[in-house]
């Protein structure tokens, strides 16, 4: 009898853990890792391999330089061009990770978080939207966080607002992102 019953419950096995592989392995970019990621469409890579640990106890003792731009529409009126520079957008970023750092002991450190980010306006006339979701955000934030030379996390993060109200919202949760990764 249980000659007959184990290669039933064998199969089974491999079954369920070939479903649970395979559903972990497909789980889609858009899954949110963070509740702040729910509020708009988000995308981001996790780059395990690199020394994230060691980028975000870096960044937390301050030990971080930023490298930013922004990038207006060019067919339509830009709406942040005359309320936003690459300054204020620097300053509005610094003031963000001044309330998530822990100390300043290490800023002289060798190793720096390098953050390079771009804040990207929603051309809405640009021919070569594809369909209207495109054009229903205002704009979005990528950032891209290096340790060391090495690429360890990249979120890219739109922002809904065409006056840029909610820029600061949306670039405190990249920093809580970033600082959630285990």
């Amino acid at each position: 009898m249980f000659n007959k019953i184990a290669p039933i419950i064998l199969i089974c096995l491999l079954i369920f853990i070939f479903y649970a592989v395979f559903t972990k392995a497909s789980q889609s970019t858009k899954t949110k890792r963070v509740e702040c990621q729910t509020k708009t469409t988000t995308f981001e890579k996790i780059f395990v391999e690199e020394p994230i640990k060691e980028a975000i106890k870096a960044f937390k003792t301050g030990n971080y330089e930023i490298n930013s731009s922004i990038e207006y529409s060019k067919y339509m009126k830009s709406h942040l061009k005359d309320i936003l520079t690459k300054e204020q957008s620097d300053e509005l970023l610094k003031n963000i990770i001044n309330k998530y750092l822990i100390s300043m002991e290490q800023k002289n450190q060798d190793k720096k978080v390098s953050i390079n980010y771009y804040v990207y306006e929603n051309d809405k006339k640009d021919s070569g939207k594809k369909n209207s979701e495109a054009k229903k955000y205002a704009g979005y934030l990528m950032f891209d966080f290096k340790y060391d030379k090495k690429l360890v996390y990249k979120i890219q993060i739109d922002y809904m607002d065409l006056d840029a109200k909610d820029l600061e919202d949306r670039m405190d949760c990249v920093i809580n992102s970033f600082l959630s990764i285990d």
